[in-house]
């Protein structure tokens, strides 16, 4: 059984006889020398990864001022950030948004342009203390101004990510990208083969004090990420680095449309290879990890499996669905991070970079990622919407529908078929338009036929959300049949929250 210590490994690199592989080498090593040969013929493994990263951001000390400031509220390039640490420490967040420029630019815009060299406008207030009397700070830095830049992202790396696609009938702009109706297309994050996690996935070499790359300089990680779920495969880590040594190649602040701000962080993780078990390890392959696919449709949080795929069917571009070919797409980056897999080898190679073994594992049991605890009920639709819903048949006049709502004094009329399906809604101000055109034809030439409905089980939120986004005022509400059972309106909703 071959066995070597980091001390071992660290002299190798020393003395210039270390022997380092990609992530991606390594299957083929191990199939043809088998784990413990592989184990005696490789001392490191690196891995890479690039993507977003939401859950990212950087710690500032940006030196005191004259007459000094304890900051309250600051702003960099119009980007709130935290300043409730001391008096000019400040956190900025990935995802904050611009106050002025909104998605266009945020947080991890700003934590971009530090890195690249940019000059950033800062706008601080304050309460004003005996010790820090001023009240308002306005100047422009660039990072070499300010004493420190960490980045600390207390969840990165993710072992494996679910895959996303939308089996409603409109357009999704989410965190996974745009996803278009009728499961249209399927997006899917992760570096597959050169995952960090997914080569290590016991974490026997990662965990605080395991020194990485990070953004195109050394840095550590800090512990466990947030909502580290090894149960399910989903570790994350707790990484940190000096902003000051990064590349801007590897930070990219990005805009998900619809969605927000969000950091493409580039992470590389060296994995010593200490024995036949890790080696082993190591050899994971595209086909060996799988990863549900999700139908984002449903805005909750546990949403349907649509079913399970491994990332070499995602890294082929098509994947089936209910018998139908869908195509995939990338919200990361596989060549960056083959780049950082392969310059991290680099570093090892000539000796400016040396491995360490953590301190403290990454636990790998007992940890259980809980969701929210919610005090109180969540309204759904059912509990708000009119049960009583007045209907017509498609094929009435305008006529036979004015005079259903002026008897009904009421704003919005399902048109339903025969069969008592929903085809259409009418409502009041299409039959005013309709009688000022001098339309009194059939229903059917003024309906709106692609009809924005409620299921009776969603929450009264989701549905606000929809009318909101559709800017109407009501939405029937249907079965699984398309029949209506009911009808929900911005003013039910209103008197909820007012009654709340």
């Amino acid at each position: 059984m071959v066995g070597k210590t980091i001390q071992d490994i660290n002299a190798k690199i020393a003395n210039g006889s270390v022997h380092v592989v990609t992530a991606e080498e390594m299957p083929d090593i191990v199939e043809e020398l088998g784990p413990d040969g592989a184990a005696k013929e490789i001392d490191i493994v690196t891995t890479g990864t690039f993507g977003a990263m939401c859950s990212s951001g950087a710690f500032l000390n940006l030196g005191h001022s004259d007459p000094p400031i304890k900051m309250q509220k600051v702003w960099l390039n119009d980007v709130e950030a935290y300043a409730g640490l001391a008096a000019i420490d400040a956190y900025i967040g990935a995802t904050q948004l611009s106050k002025s420029r909104g998605m266009e630019y945020g947080g991890a815009h700003v934590i971009e342009d530090l890195v690249a060299g940019k000059s950033i406008d800062i706008h601080a207030t304050a309460y004003g203390t005996d010790c820090y009397p001023r009240k308002v700070l306005d100047t422009t830095v660039t990072i070499d101004d300010i004493n420190q830049a960490t980045m600390f992202n207390p969840r990165n790396g993710y072992q494996r990510y679910n895959v996303a696609t939308n089996c409603s009938n409109r357009t999704l702009y989410t965190y996974m990208g745009t996803l278009l109706p009728d499961c249209g297309n399927v997006t899917y994050s992760g570096a597959g083969v050169l995952s960090p996690l997914s080569n290590d996935p016991t974490y026997q070499t990662i965990g605080v004090g395991s020194r990485i790359f990070l953004c195109g300089a050394q840095g550590y990680v800090t512990r466990q990420g947030t909502q580290h779920d090894p149960t399910n495969n989903f570790a994350t880590m707790m990484v940190q680095g000096d902003m000051k040594q990064m590349d801007k190649k590897y930070v990219r602040g990005a805009t998900i449309h619809g969605y927000g701000t969000s950091l493409y962080v580039g992470i590389g993780i060296p994995i010593p290879i200490l024995n036949a078990g890790i080696a082993k390890a190591t050899a994971v392959t595209d086909a060996d990890i799988t990863v549900d696919v999700l139908d984002y449709g449903v805005a909750r949080r546990d949403r349907p499996v649509m079913r399970q795929v491994t990332y070499e069917e995602l890294k082929s571009g098509m994947i089936d669905i209910n018998g139908r070919e869908i195509t995939t797409s990338p919200m990361s980056s596989f060549h960056d991070a083959r780049a950082i897999a392969g310059e991290l080898k680099d570093w090892i190679q000539k000796g400016k970079f040396y491995p360490t073994l953590p301190v403290e594992r990454l636990p790998n049991t007992g940890v259980v990622c809980k969701p929210m605890k919610q005090i109180g009920e969540q309204p759904t639709v059912a509990d708000v919407m009119a049960k009583r819903v007045i209907t017509i048949l498609q094929g009435r006049t305008v006529e036979n529908a004015a005079k259903v709502i002026m008897e009904g004094n009421f704003n919005h009329l399902p048109v339903v078929s025969d069969e008592d399906r929903l085809v259409g809604i009418i409502t009041a101000w299409d039959i005013a338009k309709a009688v000022a055109k001098n339309k009194r034809d059939k229903l059917d030439d003024i309906m709106t036929r692609a009809v924005v409905t409620a299921d009776a089980s969603e929450p009264i939120d989701i549905v606000a959300r929809r009318l909101e986004q559709h800017n109407i005022s009501a939405l029937p509400v249907v079965d699984k049949h398309s029949r209506v059972m009911g009808i929900i309106t911005s003013d039910d909703i209103s008197k909820l929250v007012a009654r709340r």
